[in-house]
């Protein structure tokens, strides 16, 4: 079953929660500024039903990435979770890439799932120095932990982490329940304030407990993972934007937005153009707009 995903989003009690204890120490040791930087997209950019929508209605497949990254300046690369990309590939997404565009690449699934993160040192290697290639069109790598790694493998993570190069900005995702119990928790946030790395946050109907509201750094990475167009994935944004207000006030600097559709991310471009517009109004901000092509409707013309 898809993570997360629950028969019934109207059971779902999507109230945000307080933000962690450990964000107001984050908060003191940054001033808050007036054009925080924001990167908001989706997790792909190969859909079909994006033709004729938000890209051309001419689009070939093969020219998909070149008109993603021109509506939107970020992407959730989830493609690195099962290869590792090859100098081709590479090459292909500095091209199209547009100035202000960021790739954000999870870490292949036999480093973290497989491995568990222990003698993965050579295929980390291989990985990071692809990623490093993508020079100025490379924003946060995230490193998405299996739900069978608990609190008690934090040495191994630990020292994962401490051999990462400090020039690559790494997010960690959490899944297994006890690493959010009170007495873990916040002690994981403050290891990773001091590591110099970020958290993954997620918004996802089904596991409340992911949506931890704890920063290690004023920098968010969030996974918002919305239910297909239900009225609900519009009023949590605004709960989102609300928040998201309130934390650039207190000097969150950075925020990647990665707006999940839900099933095959047919309905994403509409949910993300929603967010840009509420953060725009709300926040102050400037982000550009996706635009989207009218649907015509089949004999509306007569």
């Amino acid at each position: 079953m898809e993570f997360g995903k629950v028969v019934n989003v109207d059971l779902v009690n999507f109230a945000l929660p307080p933000g962690q204890a450990f964000n107001a120490h984050v908060w003191s040791h940054v001033t808050p500024t007036a054009t925080p930087t924001v990167f908001i997209g989706g997790p792909i950019w190969a859909n079909k039903q994006y033709v004729g929508k938000i890209y051309p209605s001419v689009a070939k497949e093969r020219d998909f990435l070149h008109y993603y990254t021109r509506q939107f300046n970020t992407i959730e690369l989830n493609l690195t979770h099962y290869q590792i990309p090859t100098p081709g590939m590479i090459d292909k997404w500095r091209t199209e890439a547009t100035s202000g565009f960021v790739y954000c690449p999870k870490f292949p699934q036999i480093i973290s799932h497989e491995r568990m993160l222990a003698g993965a040192g050579g295929v980390t290697d291989e990985f990071v120095n692809a990623i490093l290639d993508l020079e100025e069109y490379l924003g946060m790598s995230f490193l998405q932990l299996p739900p069978n790694f608990g609190p008690d493998r934090w040495p191994v993570l630990e020292t994962y982490l401490k051999n990462l190069p400090d020039e690559l900005d790494v997010a960690v995702e959490f899944r297994h329940p006890d690493w959010f119990r009170k007495d873990v928790w916040p002690a994981t946030l403050e290891k990773l304030h001091d590591l110099h790395r970020h958290v993954v946050i997620s918004d996802v109907a089904g596991r409340r407990d992911v949506l931890h509201m704890g920063l290690s750094s004023p920098v968010l990475t969030l996974r918002f993972i919305a239910s297909e167009g239900h009225p609900t994935d519009y009023s949590r944004t605004d709960a989102w934007v609300q928040r998201l207000k309130t934390w650039f006030d207190k000097g969150l600097q950075t925020a990647y937005l990665f707006v999940h559709g839900g099933g095959e991310n047919d309905t994403a471009p509409e949910l993300i153009r929603y967010w840009v517009r509420q953060l725009n109004e709300h926040c102050g901000l400037n982000l550009r707009e996706p635009h989207i092509q009218p649907q015509v409707v089949q004999g509306s013309l007569f």
